[in-house]
């Protein structure tokens, strides 16, 4: 296995990608790597009809830091396109990351499925591992 240099975390403020950027920003902080927290912004942000307007930056940043990362170290990105297709891009240049880490499922997906379509395309058509992290009551 080749050192891990590089994370993307896909977040858009749902409480599984809170647990998934706190799991990222602690790994990155053990390997000394950086953190990618990826937030896709699809046609409906853009036109002002989503409730997720808000890039939620602030909140990610906290988090990252809270989990012990140096604020240097983290870079906020928001791509355009679905969450899947943005986080696959994390896989080539410019970005080139060694791991993908998301929740299981994010804001848009129902509650009562074990993983959400992005977890599961990611997992399917990614080329670098992709850690899924369950939720937080799963965990205990």
């Amino acid at each position: 296995m080749h050192a891990i240099n590089k994370v993307a975390v896909g977040f858009d403020g749902s409480n599984d990608s809170r647990a998934a950027l706190h799991w990222a920003a602690s790994l990155a902080v053990a390997t000394h790597a950086s953190l990618k927290v990826v937030h896709a912004v699809g046609l409906l942000e853009h036109a002002g009809l989503s409730g997720h307007a808000t890039p939620h930056q602030d909140v990610a940043l906290k988090t990252a830091i809270g989990a012990g990362m140096d604020r240097s170290a983290v870079e906020w990105l928001v791509l355009d396109g679905d969450p899947c297709s943005a986080l696959l891009r994390m896989n080539e240049a410019p970005y080139s990351v060694d791991l993908i880490v998301v929740g299981t499922r994010g804001s848009g997906e129902h509650s009562g499925s074990l993983l959400g379509s992005t977890s599961r395309e990611l997992v399917e058509h990614s080329s670098i591992p992709v850690v899924i992290v369950p939720p937080q009551s799963s965990r205990n």
